[in-house]
């Protein structure tokens, strides 16, 4: 198995971008589309245009839209967002095998069982009678696939709980352009990238009701509180969410005009249902689901996320967010650390 491919499944933007990064370490890739039409316009083309617009396919990337060759492959990556994952993974368990390792690039919490997708996929291959057990890491950081797919300098981080699944995730991915550290807190790096997008939503909130700097920076740091809160309360190590996959992936994404998570909450920030902005996207804001997740998780703990809980108010009660951030704002004064 030394020269199979690796197999990409899911060609989003970000799987359509991390298929690149593999190709330029000369790695033959399968790229899986489920949309049978399009994968064949992106094979004939080269090109992504619904996901990824203006960027040339590497001719090591080849269109799949079965599951056979996944059977062929060393290295699965997943990159199917958190709503579509478990179902993808059921149609294809048949074809995995033992041994391959299986990474995780999406980002988000299931809804309903509040599993990170590196625990929904071991629940739906090994929890399923396949009779073997996959090796199981996640990549995360502050990485939008429009600037990874144009090899603008990256750096990101791998998890796993077995240390050599890390490693060789790490060595996977790593390029001149690409840098990759490797971590054995996956719980910690899964939480991180699901939780900031929570955040980045409510950063697009006071981008859209044209507040400033102080704010914005206020809601970061605070936001960056609740996410760690949260995640030490579930066995997450309080040092990963100072990195990468957390301070790092947040700074990102409440900043970048790449950000659809940020840009969701702008719209919302400027008056916009969420009810009405979601007819108009082809790419998920895992923020919106996330919001769901986390407030199910910080109430099975005991945790407090007002931040959080304001979004959850903004999204889906009508909340105004004039009225959400003056709830912040006046909420009983506390010390820093609490």
């Amino acid at each position: 198995m030394a020269d199979s491919p690796v197999f990409v499944m899911g060609a989003g933007g970000w799987g359509t971008a991390l298929a690149g990064v593999l190709a330029t370490r000369g790695l033959a890739t399968r790229l899986w589309e489920f949309d049978k039409p399009y994968a064949a316009e992106m094979q004939a083309t080269r090109r992504n245009p619904r996901f990824l617009p203006g960027v040339e396919l590497d001719p090591l990337i080849g269109l799949v839209t079965g599951f056979e060759s996944l059977a062929e492959a060393r290295h699965v990556v997943l990159a199917v967002p958190a709503a579509h994952l478990r179902a993808t993974l059921e149609r294809a368990r048949p074809y995995f095998r033992p041994g391959q390792l299986v990474v995780s690039v999406a980002k988000g919490v299931e809804q309903g069982s509040l599993l990170t997708l590196t625990q929904v996929a071991r629940q739906a291959l090994d929890g399923a009678g396949t009779g073997f057990a996959v090796r199981l890491a996640a990549l995360s950081g502050p990485s939008h696939a429009e600037e990874v797919a144009r090899r603008v300098p990256t750096t990101v981080v791998a998890a796993s709980d077995e240390p050599a699944a890390a490693r060789e995730a790490q060595s996977l991915f790593s390029t001149d352009r690409f840098r990759v550290y490797s971590s054995g807190d996956l719980l910690g790096v899964e939480l991180g990238g699901a939780l900031k997008n929570v955040v980045a939503l409510a950063a697009g909130v006071v981008d859209g009701l044209g507040l400033g700097d102080n704010t914005k920076a206020a809601l970061m740091t605070r936001g960056l509180a609740e996410m760690t809160r949260l995640g030490v309360s579930l066995g997450a190590q309080r040092d990963t969410f100072a990195g990468l996959a957390g301070m790092g992936d947040l700074v990102v994404t409440c900043m970048s005009r790449h950000s659809r998570n940020r840009g969701v909450g702008e719209r919302l920030g400027r008056g916009e249902r969420w009810e009405d902005i979601k007819k108009g996207m082809l790419q998920v804001a895992e923020g919106v689901y996330s919001v769901e997740s986390a407030l199910g998780l910080a109430r099975r703990q005991g945790v407090e996320m007002p931040i959080c809980e304001q979004m959850h108010q903004v999204l889906f009660s009508g909340a105004d967010p004039q009225a959400a951030l003056k709830a912040l704002m006046t909420r009983s004064l506390k010390e820093e650390g609490s």
